[in-house]
């Protein structure tokens, strides 16, 4: 992240980095350019003035900046400023927001889930982490941050909103029977799978894409897992909800960028 907001490098992994961006000049110019990441800005103290797409948008402690790779921008500061800047994969982003999320630079990180995750950030900031606990970390942020952006943050109502948060509950404790279905889970819940359907469609998602996102991160998990080394990509696909390997290394480098194979060769090697 040199070519943008550079700083000490409080942690960092293959996926993702955390960096301490200080400066105490005025009138301080940053170009960033494309490099298919997203950055988290979480200011700390002082002013930082974002230009993008022919706008200003003006961060300062208790606001943040989600920024999209789509296209280059600038950060100007006008007093000294320091700022938290989280890079992240963007397939992290692009996986949960559908349709990838435009730049937005007027979350609110001073009360509610805004607050949670800058608390977060500050925290593995601050704590040495391994680079698995660092990661774990960063998903759960990205995860949040993602939900904040959505405006998920205010809860919901009405019978939807209830539909919703039983439908994720009863994929996540079933992600791994191959059977699970849009029309099996109306029939275990005892809902139309049209009501299904409009309750996940209100969070961006389909039934289909949910069980496949709920059974992608288990498998993520147990790749990085070492107790779960010895167990092939093919039995991992079918304890998972997989019809074969094939189908999940398909589905896995959609979602992640590399194929399970490649992941876990990675987390042995560290």
């Amino acid at each position: 992240m040199d070519d943008f907001l550079g700083g000490p490098v409080r942690q960092s992994s293959a996926a993702y980095r955390l960096v301490l961006y200080r400066s105490d000049r005025a009138d301080h110019v940053r170009a960033a350019g494309h490099d298919g990441a997203y950055r988290f800005l979480l200011p700390l103290h002082g002013e930082m003035l974002v230009h993008r797409d022919g706008g200003w948008a003006r961060l300062c402690p208790g606001t943040g900046g989600l920024l999209s790779p789509a296209a280059p921008l600038r950060v100007v500061q006008h007093r000294p400023a320091r700022a938290l800047v989280m890079t992240i994969p963007a397939h992290e982003v692009d996986g949960r927001l559908h349709p990838a999320c435009p730049h937005t630079t007027d979350l609110d990180l001073s009360a509610g889930l805004g607050r949670v995750v800058a608390d977060m950030v500050r925290a593995v900031g601050d704590e040495p982490l391994t680079e698995p606990q660092f990661d774990a970390a960063c998903d759960r942020i990205t995860e949040l941050l993602c939900l904040l952006v959505a405006g998920e943050e205010r809860p919901p109502t009405g019978h939807l909103a209830e539909v919703e948060a039983v439908v994720r509950r009863h994929v996540r404790e079933h992600a791994t029977d191959p059977n699970l279905t849009g029309a099996a889970m109306a029939q275990d819940l005892g809902w139309s799978l049209r009501q299904i359907q409009l309750a996940l469609q209100r969070a961006g998602t389909t039934p289909r894409d949910l069980i496949r996102e709920e059974r992608l991160r288990l498998v993520r998990d147990r790749l990085r897992d070492p107790r779960d080394r010895h167990v092939t990509i093919t039995d991992l696909a079918h304890a998972t909800g997989f019809s074969s390997a094939s189908a999940l290394s398909h589905a896995f480098r959609q979602r992640f960028g590399q194929t399970p194979r490649d992941l876990r060769n990675h987390a042995a090697s560290r």
